[in-house]
C-alpha cells in the first residue's frame, strides 16, 4: 500500500496555502506562488513544493506581508477558525503588519482634506492659480 502524502506530514504549498486560507482559490495560490509571492524558508519556490509542519512560509498577499511557521497539515478548506490552526504567525511579521497598517492610515487621513471646499474659498483658489500662471 502507497503511502499518501498527508500520511507522511506534507502538502503540496499551493493546497495548504488554500486550505489555510491566505487565497480564495488554488489558482490564486498557484499564480502568487508562481509568481515569486511565497517563500518556503526564504526560498522562491514552485506550486508543487512539499510542506512539512516547522517550515517558515513567507506570503505576500496585496500590500501586507505574512511570515507564518506550518504547524499542521489539513487536505480539505475548513472553516476560518480551524485554518488559523495551522499556523502560527511570528510576532515580529504582526508587529510589522500593525505597524504598516498604521503608517498606510495617517497617510490616508493627511492625503485629503474632512470636506470639499465652498464657494469662497473655490474663488480664492482659481484667483491663486491664476496669479500662479501669470508669474
Amino acid at each position: 500500500m502507497i503511502a499518501s502524502d498527508t500520511d507522511r506530514g506534507t502538502l503540496r504549498l499551493d493546497k495548504w496555502l488554500w486550505a489555510a486560507r491566505f487565497f480564495k482559490t488554488r489558482a490564486l495560490a498557484t499564480e502568487a506562488v508562481a509568481g515569486g509571492k511565497v517563500h518556503v524558508n526564504g526560498d522562491r519556490c514552485k506550486p508543487a513544493r512539499k510542506v512539512h509542519p516547522g517550515d517558515r512560509v513567507t506570503v505576500q498577499r496585496g500590500q501586507e506581508v505574512f511570515e507564518v511557521e506550518v504547524l499542521g497539515i489539513n487536505v480539505q478548506r475548513r472553516p476560518a477558525t480551524e485554518a488559523r490552526q495551522l499556523y502560527a504567525e511570528t510576532t515580529e511579521s504582526v508587529a510589522r503588519r500593525e505597524a504598516e497598517a498604521i503608517r498606510r492610515r495617517e497617510q490616508r487621513d493627511t492625503a485629503r482634506p474632512g470636506r470639499r471646499p465652498d464657494k469662497r474659498e473655490r474663488r480664492h483658489i482659481r484667483r491663486f492659480i491664476r496669479k500662479e500662471g501669470e508669474t
